[in-house]
């Protein structure tokens, strides 16, 4: 008698949204050192790199006419406008083979990609990184000293869209201390029980 051919488990998706400077990346850093099965996505952008960013790295840096073909043909999971300028989205074909090979997928992107990955993977888990308060937010966007005042006061303005939509995730992970956002995202992707 012939073997049955088994599936593979498929991976999970989890959703990460946060405002600008809550610590998204930090935490996603820090889940990875422990789970290093971990994938993160890599979202593409119409934007110009900035110093230091490699391609297909820290971003696919791609032309506006190339991105509208990924958007146009189903190449794209999810995409928005951010901060009213460029482009950004989340390639199609690298999360389904990572969900396909069963690992465990982070999407880390903003709330309107959200709303759509809800439309089209509503199984995945969604999560928004919410900072201590809307008062440490600040402090840490001023802290960092990368944005002129004007960008920190536009980027405050969308936070405050972002905390409003709260209430649309499955979790709020408080990112007080990195390591313990990080566990709690592990927990929500079932790699800790």
């Amino acid at each position: 008698m012939a073997p049955t051919a088994v599936n593979p488990p498929r991976g999970s998706v989890l959703v990460l949204v946060g405002p600008s400077g809550v610590g998204k990346g930090t935490v996603i850093a820090q889940l990875r050192r422990r789970f290093p099965s971990v994938w993160c996505s890599v979202s593409a952008t119409t934007r110009e790199p900035r110093p230091g960013e490699r391609d297909g790295e820290h971003y696919f840096f791609i032309t506006p006419e190339r991105f509208t073909e990924l958007v146009d043909s189903g190449g794209m999971l999810e995409w928005a406008w951010v901060h009213e300028t460029e482009r950004y989205g989340t390639p199609r074909e690298p999360v389904e083979e990572r969900l396909a090979a069963g690992l465990p997928v982070v999407l880390e992107i903003d709330l309107q990609g959200a709303r759509q990955v809800r439309e089209t993977m509503p199984e995945a888990h969604f999560v928004f990184l919410a900072p201590p308060s809307r008062a440490e937010l600040e402090a840490r966007l001023r802290g960092r000293e990368t944005e002129s005042a004007q960008e920190i006061e536009r980027r405050l303005r969308t936070a405050e869209v972002e905390l409003d939509a709260i209430d649309e995730f499955d979790h709020v992970v408080v990112n007080d201390t990195v390591d313990s956002a990080a566990t709690q995202l592990a927990h929500v992707l079932g790699l800790i029980q």
